[in-house]
């Protein structure tokens, strides 16, 4: 079985079992809804015990709880054609020079890791129409400047 045909038949039985994502994430447990979900759709991975706890959910065989734990190939096609996800592409195309400058500014000479990161979403109602707040939170990993010697700096953290 590809990870895809396992996406599929897990999202066949969400919506067979009308269950939502918040409810799959909280008998899940153990990791913010955004993973778990993002780990059902296939592009990321569950725990072992994780595995186990979607396995029951879904009614998945050993084989398939077993692809829950490996590690993914992860990203989609690009430019992306969905219209949501586009405007996330969209977001940092046009504003990603900006927060580049502004994290260089800040921290220094590096990356904000998308690893070592938390993201938060959460529904603001508003009069006007209901609003998405994302938090993001993600460790900065300044680059090191290989082969630096004596009082060169090593790192590219931001300088006093």
């Amino acid at each position: 079985m590809k990870r895809i045909d396992l996406t599929e038949k897990i999202l066949d039985i969400k919506r067979e079992k009308g269950l939502t994502w918040k409810y799959i994430a909280g008998e899940i447990g153990g990791m913010s809804e955004v993973l778990i979900t993002s780990a059902l759709l296939g592009q990321m991975k569950l725990t072992k015990p994780q595995g186990e706890k979607a396995a029951a959910l879904f009614g998945l065989s050993a084989s398939e709880t077993r692809l829950l734990n490996e590690v993914p190939m992860r990203g989609t096609p690009m430019p992306p054609t969905d219209p949501l996800i586009y405007r996330f592409h969209e977001l940092v195309m046009i504003n990603g020079p900006a927060w580049k400058a502004l994290i260089e500014e800040e921290f220094g000479d590096g990356i904000m890791s998308a690893i070592d990161f938390d993201l938060d979403m959460v529904r603001l109602p508003d009069p006007k129409g209901d609003r998405v707040k994302i938090t993001m939170s993600g460790k900065f990993l300044p680059y090191k400047y290989y082969g630096a010697e004596g009082n060169n700096q090593a790192l590219g953290t931001k300088e006093e």
